[in-house]
């Protein structure tokens, strides 16, 4: 059985998520961009090496290239984006684990809290499909060495421009198939991580900066390890030109494994895995510094 603190507040979920997400993506995008290029990189040549060998020559390749700002390229899109929609997926987790108790002192199961979690996927969608879409545009076209767009706001207008809305909304199935089961795995880890990591008779509320960081970062590797496949397709897919997959995510699907094979669904992988860590636990740690922070100053919200 799950023990968590109590009562839950979805408003305070919801502040201190924002704060968490902020975190997370000062810690993450470097290794971001490198997976973004790393998985929409174009297929080489017979003959020819591919444009990246790996991790830490994309990295390279970028330091070189376009110097530490290279690493940061489309960062605004996910700032902008990330404090409501982090703060949208943590108010998701409480109030999911909030409707499944019938008295305010009911303690979860995990499967009760892997649903809470998906509840949570499923808020942020409408928020984070645009925004990944943007990010994933902005982060390929300095690779590609053609500029198109002149930043975040310019992706957007251009995008509603060609397509309207439904351009800027371009792999929102896909997004909700990454983060449904995603974000169900990454909040049962985080409360079961957490449980076991609690000394006999003290509170999950008093656990230390080490400890909420493992269990963070921990949390960051499940669910990525749930996610990566349908990132690929959702990256792959939402670089593409207009029209080239007709059928959505299923002529992405046979392309790659007709091409280059099941292990296509784990490119970036490396660089998806060193970013979750640190990013995670970075959010993590954020949010529960804000949750601390309400509870003092809104102890009855």
């Amino acid at each position: 059985m799950a023990k968590q603190p109590q009562p839950i507040s979805p408003v305070k979920n919801f502040f201190a998520g924002g704060f968490g997400g902020v975190c997370l993506v000062f810690v993450g995008h470097p290794l971001d961009t490198i997976k973004v290029r790393l998985q929409t990189q174009p297929k080489p040549q017979a003959g020819q090496p591919p444009l990246y060998s790996g991790t830490f020559d994309c990295f390279r390749q970028t330091l070189v290239r376009e110097g530490v700002r290279g690493l940061y390229k489309g960062m605004a899109a996910p700032i902008v984006g990330v404090t409501p929609m982090f703060a949208v997926c943590f108010f998701g987790f409480g109030l999911g684990k909030k409707l499944q108790q019938k008295n305010p002192d009911d303690i979860l199961t995990y499967p009760q809290l892997f649903a809470a979690g998906m509840l949570s996927g499923v808020f942020t969608t409408a928020i984070m499909a645009p925004g990944e879409r943007i990010k994933c545009l902005l982060q390929i076209q300095a690779a590609s060495g053609e500029i198109k767009y002149g930043g975040p706001m310019d992706c957007a207008k251009q995008l509603y421009r060609e397509a309207g809305i439904r351009g800027i909304y371009k792999g929102t199935v896909l997004t909700l198939m990454r983060d449904v089961p995603a974000s169900g795995m990454y909040f049962m880890t985080y409360e079961w991580l957490k449980n076991i990591l609690t000394p006999e008779g003290k509170s999950v509320s008093d656990l230390s900066v080490p400890r909420i960081l493992f269990a963070g970062g921990m949390a960051g590797i499940f669910n990525w390890a749930v996610a990566i496949p349908p990132d690929v397709l959702k990256s792959r897919f939402q670089t593409a030109a207009s029209g080239k997959y007709p059928n959505g995510f299923r002529d992405v699907l046979r392309e790659l494994i007709r091409e280059e094979g099941v292990s296509s669904l784990y490119k970036g992988f490396t660089a998806v895995m060193i970013r979750a860590f640190p990013a995670n636990a970075a959010c993590f740690l954020g949010f529960e510094v804000a949750m601390k922070f309400l509870n003092w100053i809104a102890p009855s919200l």
